[in-house]
């Protein structure tokens, strides 16, 4: 079972990036919801590093053609790949519909959208913040949150580094402040330059959950806190004494920069990669959930791929996009 999930993944990802607009005709007869069109399509929204699998997903289902593209993002330092949609296969009635449909609102953005009713449908890293849980119980709303995929948790350091492990322990004392120089783990006679993201964002509360458990990071990083997915990459690869945390699949898919500049290392000497995310030895594996209002219709077609996402073709899709399926 392991070997065919991850044979699947691989070559979904072989088929997005050699074959881009391409089509693979048995996923999508399969993956179809009767009587879905332009006109009652779901409103998605989600975390940046979901972008592809949302807009595969929305092609899939209305038979528009596909590619990558480029998109320059930090003062043409960085750029992000994104799945966009054949434009001439778009009616004309419908030009904005991919605008509207397939939103990138980041993550909490997204969880404000879904409780407010501005979105039908997101896909996180995450699940509530405690922020966001209070703003829903303020408004009466609950949502029902499900794991669909997959991925690591990484940390990255500049390529100059000679620190190509780190254990949990020294992971945690790095951020509560009590490991301060990259020598006490093997490293240089450097201070440790430790970044942070900002509070509610996608990785910082995946960062605070998973890898902290608990365990208080100094106060003092906040002020070193990285405004964008993206911005992680310049900051590491200037200061060689970096270092912060990512998601594997934003990465290694989504990111233009050479990932030897921007290396991610092991940790407990566990390499984050396809098998070790998915027997779950890699120490941190993050799960992206698909999450709906409780209330949402069950006749509703948000509904209907809320629940689609979890079925076998669901998982060929979430494969296709290079996401592993839960």
């Amino acid at each position: 079972m392991k070997n065919s999930v991850l044979l699947l993944m691989v070559s979904g990802f072989l088929s997005l990036t050699l074959a881009g607009c391409g089509k693979n005709e048995d996923s999508v007869q399969d993956f179809k919801i009767e009587g879905l069109t332009f006109d009652n399509f779901p409103r998605m929204d989600g975390s940046t590093s979901t972008q592809p699998l949302k807009m595969l997903i929305a092609c899939k289902l209305l038979g528009v053609r596909y590619d990558w593209t480029l998109a320059p993002t930090i003062s043409g330092l960085v750029g992000e790949r994104w799945l966009a949609p054949h434009r001439e296969d778009i009616p004309a009635t419908h030009a904005d519909f991919f605008d509207g449909h397939v939103k990138v609102s980041q993550t909490h953005g997204a969880f404000i959208n879904l409780i407010d009713g501005g979105a039908d449908l997101i896909m996180t890293h995450r699940t509530l913040s405690p922020d966001e849980k209070a703003y829903a119980d303020e408004k009466g709303i609950t949502l029902t949150e499900t794991p669909i995929a997959l991925d690591a948790f990484v940390f990255v350091v500049n390529k100059n580094n000679p620190v190509k492990s780190l254990t949990v322990g020294q992971v945690r004392d790095i951020y509560r402040g009590t490991i301060t120089n990259w020598q006490q783990v093997g490293g240089n006679d450097e201070a440790v330059r430790a970044f942070v993201r900002p509070r509610n964002s996608g990785s910082q509360e995946v960062m605070e959950s998973l890898v902290m458990q608990g365990a208080e990071i100094d106060e003092s990083f906040e002020t070193s806190a990285i405004a964008s997915m993206a911005g992680v990459f310049p900051e590491i690869t200037h200061f060689t004494n970096s270092l912060c945390y990512t998601f594997d699949y934003y990465k290694e898919i989504m990111m233009q920069v050479p990932h030897e500049n921007v290396p991610k290392i092991a940790v407990n000497n566990i390499f984050p990669n396809a098998e070790t995310v998915a027997d779950r030895t890699y120490p941190f594996v993050a799960e992206v959930h698909v999450a709906i209002r409780s209330d949402l219709d069950k006749n509703s077609m948000a509904y209907k791929l809320y629940k689609l996402l979890q079925t076998e073709n669901g998982k060929n899709i979430i494969a296709e996009s290079g996401y592993i399926p839960n």
